[in-house]
């Protein structure tokens, strides 16, 4: 039996940020997946990014972890979406090279200290007589003993692949499922859900009529995922854009009863946001058509992903759906697609710092949790690599708020509210999307990441000089007054705004809507040269300053819930007050604050005011020994 402080089982995205993390944090970690060629796999479209998932990426990377660098190294195409809407929602999304994808991260693992990475198939969770973890127990017989292990195991628990009539056990592309593990977390109590995703068929690049399609092309761009980066590629693939035909939805309506999703065969509920084109085809029946975007794999391969044609249909079937798409009636399917369900647990059975409940030293992380993408996926790890570093230090867990990070919404809905579909990130959820946006990612974490020790001495200086550059530009545009002379006047009048008639800073004048840095150079000869990515952040602030200060009161108002904790050994049922219903999610949930309690579903804001009486007059410590509470 061989001895780590952490264990990781799964090589995905989930996987790789916690094996990092922990590594980088000081911990000896294995990394146990199936294979080489699963590491950082991306088996559905390999891109990154997009609303929501983008702002995620930025986080990963302002605490430390890899995924922003790992594609700002890779990808094929970067896009910045959204740019016709405010800052809020402005999104980055990346197309990779899977292959240069997956081979750049396996050599970060190779590379790091501390983690070692085997192939094996882990079959057991080994518990002390106690109920902690000890360990895993591999299909093989050989057992690995560490006090923190962490499940990533994505699709692969339980998995069951679905084309058409066929069906048969496994993971994605053939891959093997794993199926012991269900059966361990059974055993161990957690209650699991079954959950549903697909993906679309590929076709090869030379069967495809381009001359037919619209043109995708990416962005340059003065900055990438990572804050490391400070401008994007010229060397970008063409993507394209099609759409299904009334042909296409014929097609689709005259063999539902060869679709999985519709016969009964799949039980798994699939992801609301990312339906299949059955779905779209029948839950939208007045739309006349729906996008196709043709994607390339790789820079040189011929595989092209056909994104928003997600199918289980028989691959007969399949090929009479490709031909009736513009451009693509001669395509070649190369790989059809396919849907696949799985095991996960009720995200509800974990806490906000990712460890499950049932068993002390055993974390999950990525779809196992109920998620959908990898960028939820490798949020998750990044956290749970971090907190299992943390619980063997004997500290505090890591715990992001909702005001903090989109990383904090996400894990706090997961636990909170639970869901009953695959959870996917989007900017609707965040309800301060204004004050946690992606380019300010690295000015809320990266102090966190770096006194965890994720953020290396020299990357730390970096930011801190970005932080005093945005800081000083902001108070020297807040204090330089504009004057109010004729020749100030007409070169304002050159830009298309009106001349000052009262006190007013350079600050003021770039909050106007018509005026942006650039233009106001004209009158601000005391400029220094600052980057772009400077002066983006400057420029938002400014012209969104009154509803940034209007959410920061939001926000502390709100934070007054979240600072109140609730004991850790509350007894509900006993709580005066409080409904039945009330009583029986708190008990489930065992939230850490009023502020969480009053987000779980079912709990009302008569039960909160009980709930803060029943604190308020020191009920809990009549109850219980002042030593006996475990305040978190």
């Amino acid at each position: 039996m061989c001895d780590y402080d952490v264990i990781v089982v799964g090589g995905g995205h989930a996987g790789c940020e916690a094996a990092l993390a922990a590594a980088r944090m000081g911990a000896s970690v294995l990394l146990l997946t199936l294979g080489w060629e699963s590491i950082a796999d991306m088996p559905c479209n390999p891109s990154l990014g997009g609303p929501g998932k983008a702002q995620i990426i930025r986080e990963i990377d302002a605490l430390g972890g890899e995924m922003g660098r790992n594609i700002d190294h890779s990808y094929l195409q970067i896009r910045l979406l959204n740019t016709g809407k405010g800052p809020a929602v402005h999104s980055l999304r990346a197309q990779a090279d899977k292959e240069a994808y997956q081979a750049r991260m396996r050599e970060v693992l190779k590379a790091q200290d501390n983690l070692k990475v085997e192939v094996s198939h882990v079959e057991n969770v080994l518990i002390k007589r106690e109920g902690q973890v000890k360990g895993v127990e591999t299909r093989e017989g050989e057992r690995y003993r560490a006090p923190a292990v962490i499940l990533a195991t994505g699709t692969y628990l339980g998995g069951r692949v679905y084309i058409g009539n066929e069906s048969y056990s496994s993971g994605p592309y053939g891959k093997p499922a794993s199926i012991g593990l269900s059966e361990v977390l059974k055993r161990l109590g957690f209650r699991l859900a079954r959950f549903k995703t697909g993906t679309s068929p590929r076709i090869t690049r030379d069967s495809i009529n381009v001359s037919k399609l619209k043109k995708q092309p990416g962005h340059i761009l003065p900055f990438g995922f990572s804050f490391e980066t400070h401008s994007t590629r010229e060397d970008q693939v063409m993507c394209y854009l099609t759409y299904t035909t009334p042909r296409t939805h014929d097609i689709i309506k005259a063999n539902l009863s060869l679709a999985p999703l519709y016969t009964g065969a799949i039980i798994g509920r699939g992801p609301r946001y990312c339906p299949s084109i059955e779905t779209k085809i029948m839950e939208f029946p007045n739309r006349e058509r729906h996008q196709v975007f043709l994607e390339p794999e790789t820079r040189t391969g011929e595989i092209v992903y056909l994104g928003g044609l997600s199918t289980s249909l028989p691959l007969e079937i399949q090929r009479e759906i490709v031909y009736s798409v513009p451009g693509l009636e001669d395509a070649e399917i190369a790989r059809p697609g396919y849907a696949i369900d799985y095991d996960c647990l009720m995200p509800t059975e974990i806490s906000p710092w990712l460890e499950t409940k049932r068993v002390p030293g055993l974390f999950t992380a990525g779809q196992i949790n109920g998620t959908s993408g990898y960028e939820e996926a490798a949020s998750q790890g990044l956290m749970a690599g971090i907190n299992a570093v943390l619980k063997l230090r004997g500290q505090e867990p890591f715990v992001l708020e909702r005001s903090q990070a989109y990383i904090g919404v996400l894990i706090d809905d997961l636990v909170t509210k639970g869901t009953e579909e695959p959870y996917r990130m989007m900017t609707s959820r965040v309800e301060y999307r204004l004050t946690v946006r992606q380019d300010n990612a690295d000015l809320r974490l990266t102090e966190k990441g770096f006194s965890l020790g994720l953020v290396p001495e020299e990357r730390y200086e970096i930011f801190s000089k970005r932080r005093r550059q945005i800081e000083d530009e902001l108070a020297r545009l807040r204090t330089t007054i504009v004057s109010k002379d004729a020749a100030t006047s007409n070169l304002l009048k050159e830009i298309g705004t009106s001349p000052v008639q009262s006190r007013t800073s350079l600050g003021d004048l770039l909050a106007r809507p018509e005026v942006n840095y650039q233009s106001l150079a004209i009158i601000d000869k005391d400029r220094t040269e600052l980057p772009e990515d400077v002066i983006l952040v400057v420029e938002i602030e400014l012209k969104y300053a009154g509803y940034i200060r209007k959410q920061m009161r939001q926000i502390e108002r709100t934070r007054r819930l979240e600072t109140r904790r609730i004991p850790t050994q509350t007894d509900y049922s006993q709580i005066h007050g409080l409904s039945r219903e009330a009583q029986e999610k708190l008990s489930v949930v065992n939230p850490r604050s009023l502020g969480q309690a009053a987000r779980i579903s079912g709990v009302s804001p008569a039960d909160i005011v009980a709930l803060m009486a029943y604190l308020e007059t020191g009920s809990h410590r009549r109850k219980h020994n002042s030593g006996d509470i475990n305040e978190i």
